[in-house]
Formats: C-alpha cells, structure tokens, sequence
C-alpha cells in the first residue's frame, strides 16, 4: 500500500500496513521490527509537508486508535487515542463544555502528528499544542510501554512532546483544558506600514494575532482573537450564508481556482494580488474556540515556516519582502506572521524564547524551490529555527547550535530507541544516525 502526504511531496511504499486499535498491538509492531532489524513509523494524516512520517518498512495506520478515553474535571485534564484527529478531539471537548487554550488554523491532522512536529497557533498563553500537555504515554524501541508527565518520568516529558516520532508511538495524549469560551475575531484590512508600525501594540492588548501579507502590495489582513466575559449564548457567530461565501467559496473554491491559473501567467500575480487585496473587507463574529482558531485548506499548497526570535521577526519580514521584491519571482500566496510565547519544550521552534513565525507559501503546481531557497538564509541568519513539518533544508550540524537542549533530546533518544526502529530518512538528516 502507497503512502503519501497530503501535499504530494513525500511517498513511500512500506512492506507491511497494520491498523492497531490498542498499545498491545502497537507494542507487538514494535518488537517485531526490532527482532528483524527492520523499522516502523506511526503515520498521521499527511498534513506535514516534509517526509518525516514516511514509512521505510512497517506503517501503521491510526484509524484504530482514535478518541477520548478519559476525562479529569478536577484536573482539567482529557486524555484521548493519539491517532484522533485534532477536529474530532475539538468537537468531543465542545460536548462536554471544554476547549483547547490555543490551536493553529488546521484540524485535520492527528493529536500524534500535531505534537510531535510542534503545531502552534498564534498568541495566548501557550502557542504550541506541546505545550497544554499534562501527560504522554508511548511505546519506545525497546517494546517498553512508558508514561511521562512533569512528576513520571520527567527527563521523557522535557522532550517527548515535540518527539519527531523519533522517540517512540504516541498511543495517548493528555492535555490541559479550560472550561469553553466564546472567542470573537476582528479581521480588517491594513497598510503594510500601519500592520507593522501597530504590530507590537496588537498583539499586547490582542489575545491572538494573526497577520498575512500579499505578495507584491502594500497591502495585510489582519486577524485578532480576543476572548469575551460572555455566556456562550451571546456568541454571534457568522451567519451560514456569509460562513459559505466567505470562507468556503471566496477562500478555497474561487482562491484555487485563481491561483492555478496564475501559475500559468505568473506575470499576472502582482495585478491579481493587488486586486484581491483591495477586495478585503472586515468582519467582527464570535462563536466557541475551534470555529474561530481553524478554517477549511481545501487549496493544496507547499510551506516553510520559521521561529525566530521575537524582535528579530519584523526585521526578517522586511528583509524578506525586499529580497522578493527584488527577485523577479511571482508568489500568490499571502505570508501569514504569528507570535508565541516561550514554552520549555526541548525541540519546540519556542523553546526557551519568545517567538514570531514567519510562513512562506506556494500553490502546490508552482515551483516553491527557489522562492523557499531566497528566503531560508535570511531566516537562519536571524536565528531562526524551522517547523519539523514544514520544507526546509536544514541538518544535524546546523540545527543543534539552534537548540540549546538539542543533546538532551539526542541522549533520550539513544535511551528509547537505540536500534532506531523508528528511522528514515528525514530524521537522520535532522538528528544524525
């Protein structure tokens, strides 16, 4: 059976596929692999854009291991199936009146895939996913079924929520949460110079921020998230009309449409982008978290993201726009610039610092290799540090001055994993063999 992710960059063709529903029948997986010398890896939904999923031998499928297991009200902890996907737990949480702190702008990937690669959102008091963890269990390259939190196992739990799948198979996943909220969005268009000149302020007196940036205008949308003090009955949700219209027709449908047909004309993208820019308007709706936080990517593209260090995020901006700008190359796709607090995850793009991401993008039929190529060094001069899901070209050498705890993680792995059942490519390039 074929394996490839959702942007079609990364396939494989592993010699056995497996569905596990329990730990058992992972740990059986795992010790048959290390018996035959073989390895194995726990795919997702594909959503990461490099091939760090990708099966060499065993894959295993998550469809088995899916949904909510436990609640903790007196905690405010739920634990679920590391194989359920983001949307799933998201709707579970919303039923029994709970709801994640903070999530990016995509549901679909796996609880597994999400964390291990350091999925983020914007703001908050946590940005990454990794972070609203209170607990981890996972099976290690050894069969060994071990558990971590901040009081068992704590040297596994400082590096094992973003694990790069390389320390073991996810089987459960506990998270803190907080008791559901209404969330109001406020979008409006701004001045490249107005965006920038009021970026440090919005995202002082703003929950979340969120800022894109079309390609050869002077022209952002910006987006803040801002909790209210309301009962969730007040909420003013978009109206299913404007929700179509806007967001699945203006956004995916027509966006796709244009976009593919701009990589033909490339020589168009300045003018339609410029047009597309001027059609923005703003729009103010409130509803529960994960209706506000996600929105549908029906448009398949390719990414980079970088975290760099908070202050040097408007700098790396405008450095990159001027390379653009004077390139000649034609991009469709906005630049989307988010905020992060730091958290104390070992190979968290924010670990150890406050950050702003800064995320490149290209339709999936448009070459991204040299735009990507143009920008990369300028992100890396500012001490930047790529998403694990995301291209980018970086390896073992360069990435560990990035991460003060880079050998810690290294020495867990030699511990969890030492036949490295859990290999391919992706992670000798990023960690070493």
């Amino acid at each position: 059976m074929e394996w490839s992710n959702w942007s079609g960059l990364a396939s494989a063709r592993p010699a056995r596929t497996v569905v596990p529903s329990s730990t058992e029948q992972v740990v059986a997986e795992v010790q048959r692999a290390r018996e035959d010398g073989t390895t194995v890896k726990m795919v997702g939904t594909g959503h990461s854009f490099t091939a760090i999923s990708a099966p060499e031998h065993t894959m295993l499928r998550p469809q088995g291991l899916s949904g909510v297991v436990g609640v903790d009200r007196a905690a405010m902890t739920v634990t679920a199936l590391a194989g359920t996907r983001l949307a799933d737990l998201n709707t579970a949480l919303e039923r029994l009146g709970l709801s994640l702190h903070n999530m990016g702008d995509i549901a679909e990937q796996t609880l597994a895939g999400a964390v291990s690669t350091g999925t983020h959102g914007s703001g908050g008091v946590a940005a990454g996913l990794a972070a609203q963890l209170a607990g981890l269990e996972l099976v290690t390259g050894t069969g060994e079924v071990l558990r971590a939190s901040e009081t068992e196992n704590p040297d596994v739990f400082a590096v094992a929520r973003v694990g790069l799948g390389a320390l073991g198979v996810l089987t459960t996943l506990t998270f803190r949460v907080e008791p559901l909220f209404v969330l109001e969005a406020h979008e409006q268009p701004m001045s490249w110079d107005a965006a920038l000149a009021s970026f440090d302020e919005m995202v002082a007196t703003s929950h979340h921020v969120d800022m894109y940036w079309f390609p050869h205008t002077d022209r952002m949308s910006v987006k803040r998230n801002d909790r209210l003090d309301v009962p969730l009955a007040e909420a003013e949700p978009l109206s299913r009309a404007r929700a179509w219209f806007d967001d699945d027709f203006l956004q995916n449908t027509a966006f796709g449409a244009v976009t593919a047909v701009l990589n033909r004309v490339p020589s168009a993208i300045p003018r339609v982008n410029r047009l597309n820019a001027r059609l923005l308007g703003s729009r103010t709706y409130s509803d529960v978290p994960h209706r506000v936080f996600t929105a549908r990517r029906d448009v398949v593209f390719r990414e980079m993201e970088y975290a760099v260090p908070r202050a040097a995020g408007l700098p790396a901006l405008r450095e990159a726009r001027a390379a653009l700008d004077a390139s000649g190359l034609r991009v469709s796709f906005p630049v989307e610039i988010r905020t992060a607090p730091a958290d104390d995850v070992a190979l968290s793009t924010a670990s150890g610092r406050d950050s702003c991401y800064l995320a490149f993008h290209t339709h999936r039929d448009a070459d991204h290799r040299a735009y990507f190529d143009l920008l990369e060094p300028i992100l890396r001069a500012h001490e930047g540090r790529p998403h694990w899901g995301k291209l980018h070209t970086r390896s073992a050498a360069d990435l560990a001055p990035a991460y003060p705890r880079f050998g810690e993680f290294l020495a867990v792995r030699d511990r969890l994993d030492p036949d490295r059942v859990f290999a391919n490519d992706y992670l000798r390039r990023v960690l070493g063999d």
